[in-house]
């Protein structure tokens, strides 16, 4: 399996026409540029939020132009660190542009089986989905590219029962 790196996926966002959608399904990540930011929120300090500069750049420059940027975070309740720290800074993702909803666990449909073996996807304009793949660390190893329509087509299924049940950031109390 061919992997593209994290800036070769973020391209992606320069050509896609209309939405991106991220499924994210982990409740810790292990990105070497959030370790100092994550390890000062533990320590109850806010930091800055410039390591998401060229991210929320980027958001706000694709959304400005019209396109949507959605994701739905299924998250365990209660919440792993990581993820407390996800919700306590959403609104830098969400003042980019981004619409950002949360599926606590428990309530994901009866039988639900994720495609693309449970990993978190990105669907560009319901053609073409960057599947994120991890060591055993929770480190991002790359993406892998599939543009195959079945697999795209249950990832397109995927998003639609979830999306309208996941709860946006706005109201999702944990």
């Amino acid at each position: 399996m061919e992997l593209i790196s994290s800036a070769e996926r973020n391209q992606l966002f320069e050509s896609f026409t209309h939405d991106a959608f991220h499924l994210e399904l982990r409740d810790d990540y292990s990105v070497p540029d959030e370790a100092g930011p994550f390890e000062d929120w533990l320590n109850g300090t806010r930091a800055d939020d410039s390591f998401m500069e060229s991210w929320t750049k980027l958001m706000k420059r694709v959304t400005d132009s019209g396109k949507t940027v959605r994701r739905v975070r299924v998250v365990t309740e209660p919440h792993s660190p990581y993820i407390q720290w996800e919700y306590a800074t959403t609104d830098v993702n969400e003042e980019a542009g981004e619409s950002i909803r949360w599926l606590p666990r428990h309530k994901l449909p009866e039988g639900l089986r994720f495609p693309v073996d449970g990993n978190d996807w990105w669907l560009f304009d319901d053609k073409l989905l960057a599947v994120g793949h991890f060591d055993d660390a929770g480190r991002v190893l790359g993406s892998e590219v599939i543009e195959t329509p079945a697999i795209v087509a249950e990832c397109i299924r995927v998003r639609d029962l979830l999306w309208p049940i996941a709860t946006p950031t706005i109201e999702y109390k944990p």
